[in-house]
């Protein structure tokens, strides 16, 4: 299955632009849906926070020292180094969608750790379509400074008033040396909102990049590939997603790790779950191009219909002869053993599939602090509700 490009000039710029707000509360109107993509509009045990509607950036906040948040517009005037990341590890001329977000950008966010910031209360951001049919061209930089910790938990999301929209998403991480970066991403789409993120992180010498993400609401089409490059010695990289997929999505997903520094480590792990007429392709890609590198790859489907389609697309590249990398993917169906002995105990056939699917699509999230943990399992638990 490939994904076919969207019809960016049927969805509109005009029309996108919103007053800044001075508290998350003020827009109660939306709390379920920001709710459902990790934000809490009291910003408890939250380290800042980032809203930014449509095309605009009504509400940033850094509660603590050693952390900077801000639109990306504001970063590029307050500091000219910037250009430096800005367009780097993405370009512009990768596809029509980076492109687009190149020559008619509407914002996006600056999340900034300082050398040695230990932030490990949660950074929540979102940004959220409450427009019909609109486009929103984002492009956010994420920079976590030498020795620094910073974990985020951000959501893509639109109100429940919306069918329609395009979300164009270009982000790039950058994790110095010792550093981490914990990024934990929801997206909780409509039926018929078209979605392409392009991302990419560069992490140096002993640091630690941690992608987490959840989409278990329909989508008319999501198509992602992001990449980490371990250029530094000892650097680690792990992507980990759990997707549920009904009616008629289509999810072209993926996510692939280059090893480029001696001693690096990654892995990649994926559950996907394919209900009604929905198409999920689920790739991945390991590169080795360093000596005494590890990697692993693991993809494992669920088909829950005659009429949906998961099609495993593993990847593995060796270019040294002293590394690992290893990979392991499988497709099914629910067992109906596993039906009729939960059943056994009580349960109707619903409650047994649910629990099915609930233990097929938890996690172990590593890396994670006990508070954020603790959060994204609730996010995790609040988007499955939705579904069964």
């Amino acid at each position: 299955m490939s994904s076919e490009e969207v019809k960016i000039e049927s969805y509109r710029l005009e029309g996108g632009e919103h007053e800044e707000i001075t508290s998350l509360e003020e827009i109660s109107e939306y709390e379920k849906e920001l709710l459902a993509a990790g934000i809490d509009p009291k910003e408890t045990d939250r380290s800042g926070s980032f809203l930014q509607q449509d095309h605009s950036v009504v509400f940033a906040k850094s509660l603590i020292p050693g952390l900077e948040i801000m639109a990306i517009d504001e970063a590029l005037k307050k500091y000219p180094w910037l250009d430096e990341y800005h367009w780097n590890l993405v370009s512009q001329d990768m596809d029509i969608y980076t492109r687009e977000v190149a020559e008619r950008p509407t914002q996006g966010y600056f999340l900034y750790a300082k050398k040695g910031a230990k932030i490990t209360l949660p950074l929540q951001s979102c940004l959220f379509i409450s427009k019909e049919r609109i486009r929103q061209n984002v492009h956010n930089i994420i920079i976590a400074e030498e020795n620094s910790e910073i974990h985020i938990i951000t959501g893509c999301t639109v109100s429940h008033r919306i069918s329609s929209a395009l979300h164009l998403g270009v982000s790039e991480f950058y994790v110095k040396r010792g550093a981490k970066i914990t990024f934990t991403m929801v997206h909780n789409w409509a039926g018929k909102v078209e979605a392409r993120p392009r991302s990419a992180a560069r992490i140096e010498d002993d640091g630690v990049f941690i992608s987490n993400y959840i989409m278990m609401t329909p989508v008319r089409s999501l198509q992602m590939y992001p990449t980490a490059y371990c250029v530094g010695e000892n650097s680690r990289a792990t992507f980990q997603s759990m997707i549920y997929a009904p009616k008629n999505s289509k999810i072209d997903v993926g996510s692939r790790i280059v090893f480029k520094g001696k001693g690096s480590r990654g892995e990649i792990i994926s559950r996907a779950i394919a209900a009604d007429d929905a198409q999920i392709m689920a790739r991945g890609n390991l590169t080795g191009e360093a000596e005494e590198i590890r990697g692993h790859l693991e993809c494992r489907g669920l088909m829950l219909s005659d009429t949906s389609m998961i099609e495993s697309v593993p990847e593995l590249k060796a270019q040294r002869k002293n590394l690992d990398l290893s990979h392991e993917a499988a497709v099914g169906k629910i067992a109906e053993e596993e039906i009729r002995y939960i059943m056994s105990r009580g349960f109707s056939e619903d409650e047994a599939i649910g629990m099915i699917i609930r233990g097929f699509l938890s996690l172990d999230i590593k890396g994670l602090p006990e508070g954020l943990a603790r959060e994204t399992k609730k996010m995790f638990d609040m988007t499955l509700e939705k579904v069964i």
